[in-house]
C-alpha cells in the first residue's frame, strides 16, 4: 500500500499527519505508526496524528494521536494546533474549529497565522517542595532549575519520568527557568518519545499555569520559550482554578509525501 502523508511542525515539535476520513489505516496498526515516526527507518516525527470524521454534529473532525513509540497517547497541544492547520489546508474548516480529542472537546481559531487552541480547564495543581504536578490533557511534572541551557534534561528527565510516584504510567517532565516578568524558558522530556523534544504544547501550558500558581508571575498571559520557538498561553484565574486556557503559536506544513507500507 502506498500511503499519502503530511509532515507538520509547531515550534519544532514535528508530526506525521494522515487524512483518515476514509479509514485508510487502522488505529490498531501501532507497528506501522512507530515505523513511520522512526527517524532512521521511517519518515521521522515526535508523533503521528489521524484526522478522522467527526463523532457528533457540532464537531468538524476527530483527532487521534499516537506517540512516536506507536501507542495512542494523551492530548498533544502542539499536535492539536498542527491538526487544526491541516484541517484548514484540506478545507474541512475555514478559520475556526471544534473537534474532539482523547481528553475531550476543543475549540480553536486561526488568527494572523497563529493557531489559538483552547485547552482543558485545570482545577488541580499539586504543589510540592521541589516541583508541581498537573494535568493539562497530559500529565506534567514541572520543576525550576538554574542554567537551563546546560542542564542534563535527558538523564534527569528519564529518572523522574520512570520513578516514584509515576512509574510505568509515567509523566512528562519540564525544567523551567525564569527570564523576566512573565517570560520563561522550558526544556521538556516527553514520555512516549522517551527523549527531549524541541517543544511540548501541553508542557508549555503546564509551565504557564504553574508559574502563575506559584506567584512567579501575576499576568494571565505567559510567554514560554522552547528550544523550537516561542509559544503564548493565556488563561483566566477563577476561584476554582484556571479556565479559558489557550495555547497560541505557529503550525506549519513542512512537506507532503508518499511512503510504501
Amino acid at each position: 500500500m502506498t500511503l499519502t502523508f503530511y509532515k507538520y511542525q509547531g515550534t519544532g515539535n514535528d508530526f506525521v499527519i494522515i487524512d483518515n476520513r476514509e479509514s485508510i489505516v487502522s488505529k490498531n496498526n501501532t507497528k506501522l505508526f512507530a515505523r513511520l515516526c522512526d527517524r532512521k527507518f521511517g519518515i521521522g516525527a515526535d508523533g503521528l496524528m489521524l484526522l478522522e470524521l467527526p463523532q457528533n454534529q457540532e464537531d468538524d473532525f476527530t483527532m487521534v494521536y499516537f506517540n512516536a513509540d506507536g501507542n495512542e497517547s494523551s492530548m498533544c497541544g502542539n499536535g492539536g494546533r498542527c491538526l487544526v492547520a491541516f484541517a484548514a489546508f484540506l478545507g474541512v474548516i475555514k478559520d475556526k474549529a471544534t473537534f474532539t480529542a482523547i481528553d475531550g472537546k476543543h475549540h480553536a481559531e486561526i488568527k494572523e497565522g497563529l493557531v489559538h487552541l483552547q485547552m482543558q480547564n485545570v482545577f488541580d495543581i499539586e504543589k510540592y517542595e521541589s516541583h508541581l504536578f498537573l494535568d493539562t490533557g497530559s500529565p506534567h511534572h514541572v520543576t525550576m532549575v538554574n542554567d537551563l541551557l546546560d542542564y542534563d534534561v535527558v538523564t534527569t528527565g528519564r529518572k523522574i519520568r520512570k520513578g516514584a510516584p509515576y512509574f510505568e504510567a509515567g509523566s512528562n517532565v519540564n525544567f523551567v527557568e525564569k527570564r523576566n516578568g512573565n517570560t520563561f524558558s522550558v526544556r521538556t522530556y516527553e514520555r512516549g518519545v522517551e527523549d527531549e523534544t524541541l517543544s511540548c504544547g501541553t508542557g508549555v501550558t503546564a509551565v504557564a499555569l504553574s508559574m502563575h500558581a506559584t506567584q512567579q508571575t501575576e499576568k494571565e498571559e505567559v510567554l514560554v520559550n522552547t528550544q523550537g520557538g516561542e509559544l503564548r498561553v493565556t488563561f483566566r484565574k477563577t476561584a476554582n482554578g484556571y479556565e479559558d486556557v489557550f495555547l497560541i503559536g505557529p503550525a506549519e506544513q513542512v512537506f507532503k509525501g508518499e511512503i510504501i507500507c
